[in-house]
């Protein structure tokens, strides 16, 4: 077994041993430290872009709904 099979075997024996708000307290600790190197631009052109997904996310939601129930 290789080093890195190893570490991956340690990391999913760490998360099942994790309770689900464990988990989430880590993974929001650890968004919180990537966030803390972008700049500020960089923040705002990521945040630009999810909106931008989530509109068009809910724009084809409307659209499937439309053709669901014949524009009513």
């Amino acid at each position: 077994m290789t080093a890195a099979e190893l570490q991956s075997l340690g990391g999913k024996a760490r998360a099942k041993a994790l309770t689900k708000n464990e988990r989430s307290e880590i993974a929001r600790k650890g968004a919180q430290a990537r966030n803390a190197k972008l700049l500020a631009a960089e923040r705002t052109r990521i945040a630009k872009k999810a909106v931008a997904a989530r509109e068009a996310k809910r724009s084809l939601s409307s659209k499937q709904r439309d053709r669901q129930t014949g524009g009513r």
